[in-house]
């Protein structure tokens, strides 16, 4: 199959996909637009990028979808985000593993594919790690102080969650084993992606954006609270939301996958 037929249909896989996750809730229209250009940059940089990609999309979509009202009680009035992915979600979650596909499309490079599947293994632990963590049946603690917290607080994390993480991790390095990116690039996806999660929870618990409702006596990450009033800046630097964490934790996961490869070199 020649590039150009590969673009082409690499583009009409992702926009398929795209568009089901539009219809199923999972995306708005922005995110699955995102989702769709990242879907055909990725297949362009060949086939295998293309089923790391999926891999990622598909276990995380299933995992939100799983207990999803139960989730959806425990968060109400806590995080930011809930329910539809949008572009800034899926450019935070997916930007690094782009853009290391274009750098291997154009150079072929093996020290890119490492670093992104240490990339994507970071956002796969994070969104594992978060989706089983909440519906744990134990208070999640402060990765910084180990005092309990309330369900949905940024830098809370569980046992369960913790476990949750490593698997997500191990999954997409079994997926870049799968497609013969090597056993340099799965332990990258292993080690980049634990890290990656648990540095996310970090910054979550340190530097990210903390904000308070005054009429609920809640923390939260919404600036307008569902109960409609606006809340104060409570912690945090102001301008650090979930997505710029997320992206941060996936330069840190795409770092690791680079040091394992440069390891093993």
């Amino acid at each position: 199959m020649t590039l150009a037929v590969r673009w082409i249909v690499g583009a009409a896989i992702a926009c398929v996909v795209a568009w089901t996750a539009r219809r199923s809730g999972a995306l708005n229209a922005w995110g699955a637009a995102a989702a769709a250009a990242a879907g055909t940059i990725a297949v362009g940089a060949g086939w295998d990028w293309g089923v790391l990609l999926f891999g990622y999309f598909v276990s995380s979509s299933l995992l939100s979808r799983f207990r999803a009202a139960q989730k959806e009680t425990r968060l109400l009035g806590r995080v930011e985000k809930g329910g539809q992915r949008d572009a800034a979600q899926v450019l935070a979650n997916g930007g690094v593993f782009v853009l290391a596909a274009i750098g291997h499309a154009f150079t072929g490079h093996a020290a890119l594919a490492a670093l992104a599947a240490g990339a994507l293994a970071a956002s796969t632990a994070d969104t594992w790690a978060t989706e089983l963590g909440t519906i744990a049946r134990r208070a999640p603690r402060s990765i910084v102080t180990w005092r309990a917290v309330p369900v949905g607080t940024s830098g809370g994390v569980t046992a369960q969650g913790t476990v949750a993480s490593l698997a997500g991790a191990t999954f997409l390095g079994a997926l870049a084993a799968g497609v013969s990116w090597g056993w340099t690039a799965a332990l990258g996806a292993v080690g980049g992606g634990f890290f990656g999660s648990l540095f996310d929870s970090f910054l979550g618990g340190t530097i990210q954006d903390r904000r308070w409702c005054a009429h609920c006596a809640v923390a939260t990450e919404q600036r307008t609270h569902v109960c409609g009033n606006a809340t104060r800046h409570a912690g945090g630097w102001s301008w650090v939301d979930n997505d710029v964490v997320n992206a941060l934790s996936t330069v840190a996961g795409a770092l690791v996958g680079l040091v394992v490869w440069m390891a093993a070199a």
